[in-house]
């Protein structure tokens, strides 16, 4: 039996998708899904190692943090294994935007912002508030 062919065929549809800059589109509100996006901070001890990220699904993210599901990451090497802070977000744009903004900032207004919430610096993932997301 001979070997089927197949071509690639080019997509017709027009997404509508605003360039950014090269190799971003912008995708405009009225394409996104919606879902819940969370910007969060994991830390290892109180003014210690700090990590930013942004997750559709905080829960199970800061499980795999926990767990060090990925043992060559960030977290799992500097043991980021407390959540400090997370807010959430309706668009993930909205939610990568306040990510790029927090891990550009200094480190004394992150440790002010977990403060702001979280003076204690307790493991909000301990919460039973947090486990009903």
């Amino acid at each position: 039996m001979p070997p089927i062919q197949t071509t690639k065929k080019k997509s017709k549809k027009n997404h509508n998708f605003s360039p950014g800059p090269p190799g971003v589109f912008i995708i405009p509100a009225s394409k996104m899904s919606k879902f819940t996006y969370y910007v969060y901070i994991m830390f290892n001890k109180r003014n210690g190692t700090l990590y930013i990220g942004v997750t559709n699904d905080i829960v199970r993210r800061v499980q795999e943090h926990k767990n060090k599901i990925f043992p060559d990451s960030f977290t799992a090497k500097y043991n980021c294994d407390k959540l400090g802070y997370y807010k959430d977000w309706e668009y993930v744009n909205d939610a990568i935007e306040r990510e790029k903004k927090l891990k550009s900032g200094s480190r004394k207004k992150k440790i002010a912002l977990i403060e702001s919430i979280n003076p204690d610096w307790q493991d909000l993932s301990t919460f039973s508030e947090f486990w009903m997301q």
